[in-house]
């Protein structure tokens, strides 16, 4: 009775079935051109992330808190001197822009300047489009985190950054392989820290909930590998 008594050696073989063909797990080079943004996705991007940023920016400037990354240290620079904290933005990222360009490559240090550009125009343009007249800290704290971390994944994702310590965390990343938000928090700790000279304990652990919704957004969605566009 064939197949009964079957050879061993033939259940150890490879199925030919050709219904099912091996498949290499990078992608073609073909289909990583159709995958990757065109310019007008990008520069969309990048007005859309450079929205949330400022919008996140002016929120937490008149609940009087900072955050993490460079628009903490903008919003911190702010208490300080009679600058608007977006313009203080792109100031004290300068020496970034270079940085970016020595390890991101010239387009992301480009695209970076632009949003920065973005963000300072941005900010000027929102207290005169929103006018409030009463913001809860905390409040200002969850949502203002929340969506300067959804404005830099926007960029980070569109080959763009803000500047300062997201550019190191994001260059960790490309080279190391680490998880932007952790790398980040980091840094965002020695910012946050910093505003105990300038603000009193409880807008200052209000601040940290900020940082934390800000870095909780990079934890969970711009892992290394997950996103599969360029």
């Amino acid at each position: 009775m064939p197949g009964r008594f079957a050879d061993p050696k033939d259940a150890m073989q490879q199925p030919t079935d050709t219904r099912f063909p091996m498949t290499d797990s990078a992608p073609h080079p073909a289909a990583r051109d159709r995958m990757r943004h065109s310019l007008a996705e990008d520069c969309y991007a990048i007005v859309i992330g450079s929205s949330m940023i400022a919008f996140a920016v002016v929120l937490l400037k008149q609940a009087g808190l900072v955050t993490g990354g460079m628009a903490g240290v903008a919003l911190l620079a702010s208490y300080l001197v009679p600058v608007p904290a977006t313009t203080l933005f792109i100031v004290i990222n300068i020496p970034f822009f270079f940085l970016a360009a020595r390890v991101m490559g010239r387009a992301f240090a480009l695209k970076t300047l632009l949003a920065n550009a973005a963000i300072m125009v941005l900010g000027l343009v929102v207290p005169w489009g929103i006018v409030t007249e009463r913001v809860d800290p905390v409040f200002a704290a969850l949502l203002g985190g929340w969506m300067a971390g959804l404005g830099i994944l926007s960029l980070a994702r569109h080959g763009a950054g803000v500047g300062g310590s997201g550019i190191v965390a994001l260059a960790l990343m490309k080279t190391k392989g680490w998880n932007a938000g952790r790398t980040q928090m980091i840094g965002d700790a020695v910012i946050v820290s910093a505003s105990l000279v300038t603000l009193d304990w409880k807008p200052f652990v209000i601040s940290v909930l900020s940082a934390l919704a800000i870095n909780s957004i990079l934890m969970v969605n711009h892992r290394p590998g997950r996103y599969v566009g360029h």
